[in-house]
């Protein structure tokens, strides 16, 4: 109840920031260029020619260019579909954030546009975006929102198959064959052979997944559709499922069939879908055959990475370039008076003046209810020590952010575009830190479901840049342990996985779980810079840990040492 209390004040707060911000986005619209629809389209035409042709870098420079001149309000299917495009670049590129980022800006404006083509595209693009991430409960909302809309018979039945392509990677085949198999006497599939060829496949595929003998009919019948539509792609899907079908059973057929689809996703230059099939010839080769792959897999995973970085950097510095360029424009032409000038400084400042009052009022009221609603039960020293941290990002954290803010107001001319810019960073930067001391005191669940949600938090930190390994966590009884110390383990790998995200570098962490007679015993390692000891941050954050592990009667020892990794052990009885 304290927590929830504690968040309701938050979201007022984070509430009231987000209506400021979109009185500053009106204003910031009142001084953009008009421009003409026919300039629209003309910039289109000149994007669409260099997307079909590939030249992706100058077609997103050119689209870029369209979604800063096009008003949204008066030209809501041009700006959507501009955005569409723009956010299919990115993905089709590896940056699935960005692509995210781009494409969910047009979502305000899908009520105001009549051809739902766009609506769909966006809510497709989503949908890639999500399962390219595995968030394969987004991508289904989004599929769904697709499939809802009244377009053609061909775009409700692509949605479909997308929905039971998210259900084939939850392992959901029973779910998935339901909707693939009515697929196949659809005429919107029937007419399009690439699309009836994908049916099939993923037919057999569902097949051959829950043991289904029927699975290698629906398998070869796709293949022959692809092979006669010479379809690159599909045939290296193929292929790749077949190999999947015979590893078992006929690993030379298998390796054939991998050597195959390796080939196919060459020719199109499918990165992903090159590394899935080098995955699967390192596993099934002989040793001399798997070191060649394993070489040629970390060759071309390393080069992926370089042109993925390089690709979204340079699409964010278009952004950026495009931006700046039209901030300078925009300096250029205003011209006020002084007595303008000076209203809207004003105007500015007292903007800046309700929200330091309304922080003000909503801390004092996050701080009164945090230090009255304690629990007798939670009186340990373990949740006193995470109180006091509350308390201290918010006096050290958001108070000295707002008191800066402040004093920028007041310093500068908020008149100029630049500074407004500025000073909107620095809310965003006021409004972020409250949302993630939110989101890092929220309460933990402690019931059958705590294993669950103690691993969704440890994967959190498994990313493309640490390989987080963990060992044992599902050998221990949780249900069996109390909730204080469920809490306190809890509590304590996360401020060991935040400690180690934000200042050891780690690329490798190590986590194991045993039971040793009536203790439990978890060791934590990272090959990370280590940690001095001298640094309050980690100081205060060691602290905290032993003081959870102490109260509840348990053991910690802590191997900090510069530059040498990082240890810490802890255990504590059952």
């Amino acid at each position: 109840m304290k927590r929830k209390r504690i968040q309701f004040y938050l979201y007022i707060t984070i509430a009231l920031i987000i209506i400021v911000f979109s009185c500053q986005k009106i204003n910031n619209d009142t001084i953009q260029s008009k421009n003409t629809k026919e300039e629209v389209e003309k910039l289109i035409v000149i994007a669409d020619r260099f997307y079909d042709i590939k030249k992706f870098d100058s077609a997103f420079y050119y689209y870029n260019k369209v979604k800063f001149i096009c008003n949204p309000k008066t030209d809501p299917e041009n700006f959507v579909s501009t955005l569409n495009r723009m956010a299919d670049i990115q993905q089709s590129q590896g940056d699935y954030s960005g692509s995210e980022s781009t494409v969910t800006e047009a979502i305000p404006y899908l009520n105001h546009i009549k051809n739902p083509k766009h609506a769909w595209n966006t809510y497709v693009i989503l949908g890639i975006n999500y399962i390219k991430t595995y968030d394969y409960e987004n991508a289904l909302f989004y599929y769904n929102k697709a499939l809802a809309l009244k377009t053609t018979e061909w775009r409700k039945s692509a949605a479909k198959n997308n929905i039971a392509f998210v259900l084939i990677q939850q392992k959901k085949y029973h779910e998935a064959l339901k909707i693939f198999l009515p697929l196949l006497n659809n005429d919107g599939v029937k007419k399009f052979p690439e699309d009836y060829a994908r049916a099939l496949d993923n037919i057999g595929y569902c097949y051959f997944s829950i043991g289904d003998p029927k699975a290698l009919s629906y398998l070869k019948n796709a293949l022959e559709l692809r092979i006669k539509a010479n379809d690159d792609a599909g045939l290296g899907r193929s292929y790749y499922n077949l190999a999947n079908y015979y590893q078992k059973n006929n690993t030379a057929m298998a390796i054939s069939y991998m050597k195959l689809s390796y080939e196919k996703y060459s020719r199109i230059n499918s990165v992903e879908d090159r590394l899935a099939t080098l995955q699967m010839l390192i596993e099934n080769s002989e040793d001399k055959q798997s070191k060649k792959y394993a070489l040629q897999y970390i060759k071309i995973n390393d080069s992926n990475t370089q042109i993925r970085q390089k690709t979204k950097n340079n699409f964010a510095k278009i952004k950026y370039d495009f931006k700046k360029e039209k901030d300078e424009n925009l300096k250029l032409k205003t011209s006020k008076t002084e007595n303008e000038l000076q209203l809207e400084r004003q105007k500015n400042r007292n903007i800046v003046s309700y929200i330091i009052i309304l922080f003000s009022l909503c801390l004092i009221l996050v701080l009164y209810f945090y230090l009255t609603s304690r629990s007798n039960k939670e009186k340990i020293e373990a949740t006193y020590q995470s109180e006091t941290r509350i308390s201290k990002k918010l006096h050290d954290e958001l108070a000295n952010d707002i008191y800066h803010t402040m004093a920028f107001a007041e310093n500068k001319n908020l008149s100029i575009t630049e500074n407004k810019e500025q000073l909107l960073n620095h809310l965003d930067a006021i409004y972020s830190r409250t949302r993630d001391i939110s989101k890092e005191n929220s309460p933990i669940i402690t019931s059958e479901k705590y294993l669950f949600y103690l691993k969704e938090m440890i994967s959190g930190f498994d990313t493309s840049n640490i390989n987080l390994l963990i060992n044992g966590l599902d050998s221990i009884s949780w249900d069996k342990i109390d909730r204080n110390k469920k809490i306190a383990v809890y509590r304590v790998l996360q401020e060991l996985l935040v400690n180690m995200k934000k200042h050891s570098n780690a690329t490798l962490v190590g986590i194991t779980f045993k039971r040793a007679d009536r203790n439990i015993i978890i060791n934590y390692t990272d090959n990370g810079k280590g940690i001095n000891t001298n640094n309050m941050t980690f100081k205060n954050g060691l602290n905290n840990a032993e003081n959870r592990i102490l109260a509840i009667k348990g053991e910690i020892n802590i191997d900090a040492k510069p530059d040498k990794g990082f240890k810490v052990s802890f255990k504590f009885p059952i």
